[in-house]
């Protein structure tokens, strides 16, 4: 088959053992964003099956429309980038494997070195020594702060495991279920909403975004945490209220860590989020490892390998192969 690969910035992917599953596939890498619907279709031309780095590329119906040839779309996890109903219309497999059953660590290390970074201060005082003066100013010890950590899913899960090996307390909020899975586990779950804004030291969102967890975290819930404490989201910007953490950093009460945002890539120097002393932000780089990419694409490449042989695995919209 005729396979594209969008927007492998760094040229990533051949260098992994995972690469050799696509073996005898004509294969075409690309590793620069292309955002224009027209100019991307002209470079997917005559692709039968189409590769996504996660949400960096926007699988709209005009662009399905342009592709004639396409057939399949293979990627990981969920799919708020992919109008699945034009993909039906248009007789294109979605396969999407949603590995229930692994943690990103990469995902859970970030979040933990982002909560590091910004209590010790550390690109603060890296700029400072670079530029010839000897400290910045004061950091905070993590030992004995309370995290609170929102979703009860795998990545929290590491995170939490992280975060009391260097001896921080860990409380929980989440769905009704999560709630109860987690009393289930012998977890500490805040009395109240209201409760886990406002006692956790630092707050970090671990949730997928959907359409009932779009703007899931409010304006009210991020007013309610305590001066100096910290908001990190490693999961998706979206789940946020349209500009709730803007204005709430605006303030001047709380800082923030995020590793996400509502457009990205994200190119605009002037961005509240990128131009605020109180954010630390880092460009999406929770699963950006080599370690994570062999272990994320080598499902992908499974699912390519499977359509191809006949029998497709992870099938998100299955009556296509009905129609």
């Amino acid at each position: 088959m005729k396979v594209h690969i969008l927007d492998d910035w760094f040229d990533t992917l051949r260098t992994l053992p995972c690469f050799a599953k696509l073996g005898g596939h004509d294969v075409t890498i690309w590793t620069d964003h292309e955002p224009e619907t027209d100019r991307l279709a002209a470079r997917l031309a005559g692709a039968e099956a189409l590769v996504l780095f996660r949400e960096r590329t926007a699988i709209t119906r005009p662009l399905l429309e342009k592709l004639p040839d396409l057939r399949l779309i293979s990627q990981r996890s969920v799919y708020p980038h992919i109008d699945v109903e034009a993909c039906t219309d248009n007789g294109v497999l979605l396969c999407s494997n949603m590995h229930s059953d692994t943690p990103s660590y990469a995902a859970a290390e970030m979040t933990l070195a982002l909560i590091l970074a910004s209590y010790r201060q550390i690109p603060q005082q890296v700029a400072s020594i670079r530029a010839g003066t000897w400290q910045a100013g004061v950091g905070r010890t993590l030992r004995g702060r309370m995290l609170g950590l929102y979703g009860y899913g795998r990545i929290a899960r590491a995170v939490s495991d992280y975060a009391e090996a260097i001896g921080m307390s860990v409380q929980w909020w989440a769905s009704e279920e999560g709630r109860a899975r987690a009393r289930s586990d012998g977890r500490r779950v805040a009395g109240s909403r209201e409760a886990f804004f406002a006692t956790s030291d630092i707050v970090s969102l671990h949730v997928r975004l959907k359409p009932a967890t779009r703007g899931i975290i409010t304006a009210e819930d991020l007013a309610t945490m305590a001066p100096r404490s910290l908001f990190v989201n490693t999961s998706r910007a979206g789940l946020v209220a349209p500009g709730a953490l803007e204005a709430e950093i605006a303030r001047g009460r709380i800082h923030a860590a995020v590793d996400v945002f509502d457009s990205e890539p994200l190119t605009d120097t002037s961005h509240p989020l990128l131009t605020s002393p109180d954010v630390l932000p880092t460009p999406h780089l929770g699963y950006v490892t080599e370690d994570e990419f062999d272990l994320q694409f080598s499902d992908i490449f499974d699912q390519v390998v499977a359509y191809a042989q006949g029998a497709p695995i992870h099938m998100i919209n299955p009556e296509v192969l009905r129609a």
